[in-house]
């Protein structure tokens, strides 16, 4: 299972408050790339799950995640911080 800090939840809703569709979701994901060879996928995506996603929904938000990016990230935090040059997701693993 991932887990979704408190502020990590209300950027994700922030977003998905700015797009235009109804039934919304945070996508995550894992990619080819990187300095480990790996990089993070976010993505506010349809709210409609693919064969072999996983769906839960955590801090009222509804996450969802491909079974192969399952496999890395089960045990992440993600977590939003701000500082001075702005803020971004932090993955914790």
């Amino acid at each position: 299972m991932i887990n979704l800090t408190p502020s990590a939840a209300q950027q994700v809703k922030t977003l998905i408050e700015k797009e235009t569709g109804q039934n919304l979701a945070l996508r995550i994901g894992i990619k080819g790339g990187g300095c480990s060879g790996m990089s993070y996928v976010l993505a506010i995506d349809e709210a409609t799950p693919k064969q072999y996603d996983t769906v839960f929904e955590q801090e009222g938000v509804k996450v969802i995640i491909d079974a192969k990016s399952q496999l890395y990230l089960d045990g992440t935090t993600i977590d939003y911080k701000t500082n001075m040059m702005g803020g971004g997701f932090e993955f914790n693993n």
